[in-house]
């Protein structure tokens, strides 16, 4: 009897600490680009494509921070000194960009509630993006290994995707889109009793502290539970409320309003003597 009171009392004290306990976790990401400068550009080498692509890869590693709760969190880019703005023209560079999340958005998940909000910006407009969290199909495997001191579990779900990529031949932007079946593997570890993750990703027994989908990679470098320094999670507040397909819309519209403007510029240089034409001058 006295061994069935020590096992409850142990439970319901882990069970009061998982209820409590907080934690921040660092992800580093990369994503592999999906432009594509097309073959036989005037001007443009194979090496020079292979150094276009190697500066996109750099521009998309970045540094995310996970505080979270039992119940809630929020997913934030790492705070960065703001580069001088480019100026359009000449040989200045140009900034391309196509919509998404920019820098200062804030992802924000109740797990209990099954809800998320994404403070995001559009072209420098804010928006406030609420819905439902994605339910994911989780298969759940046997298979493990270790990140950093965490025993990881594997986990993967399968969903059909349609592509869609830029190529730029002879001054022409040309959009193709494809269909595929994308499977994304996780990797999670019940040694964080919580059922999170980094961006939008949960649903499973534990801590999710690696995503592969085939295009995006996100690996937790360090956890910290219960830090010294108070975490308080926020839900944000600022931008135009919409939902998650009205955003996809509205981010759709913008992507085409920007390659229309970029093709009547005069390129964009990235140094080095490499510099993209979307026009035959």
């Amino acid at each position: 009897m006295k061994t069935i009171i020590t096992i409850i009392l142990l439970s319901a004290s882990f069970f009061i600490n998982a209820q409590n306990f907080t934690g921040k976790a660092t992800y580093k990401t990369s994503s592999k680009s999906n432009i594509r400068f097309g073959e036989n550009q005037e001007g443009i080498t194979d090496k020079m494509q292979e150094e276009l692509q190697k500066r996109l890869q750099k521009m998309n590693q970045k540094t995310f921070f996970l505080e979270f709760d039992k119940f809630t969190s929020v997913y934030e880019e790492e705070e960065q000194l703001e580069a001088p703005k480019p100026q359009v023209g000449g040989n200045n560079v140009m900034v391309m960009s196509f919509g998404g999340s920019g820098n200062g958005s804030i992802y924000f998940k109740n797990i209990q509630e099954k809800r998320f909000v994404n403070q995001t910006e559009i072209m420098s407009k804010a928006f406030l993006v609420k819905d439902s969290l994605p339910k994911y199909n989780w298969e759940l495997s046997s298979e493990t290994k270790n990140i950093g001191n965490y025993t990881c579990y594997k986990a993967t779900f399968s969903r059909e995707v349609e592509n869609v990529s830029m190529s730029l031949v002879n001054g022409e932007s040309k959009e193709v889109k494809t269909k595929e079946t994308k499977v994304t593997t996780a990797w999670y570890t019940l040694q964080v009793p919580i059922s999170n993750g980094p961006s939008e990703y949960q649903g499973l027994p534990g801590l999710i502290l690696e995503i592969n989908d085939g295009t995006n990679l996100i690996v937790c470098t360090e956890i910290v539970l219960n830090p010294s320094e108070t975490i308080k999670i926020d839900e944000p507040e600022k931008g135009k409320i919409v939902s998650q397909s009205e955003y996809n819309e509205i981010q759709r519209e913008k992507n085409e309003e920007m390659m229309e403007k970029f093709k009547s510029r005069n390129g964009m240089d990235l140094g080095n003597g490499i510099k993209i034409k979307m026009s035959g001058n």
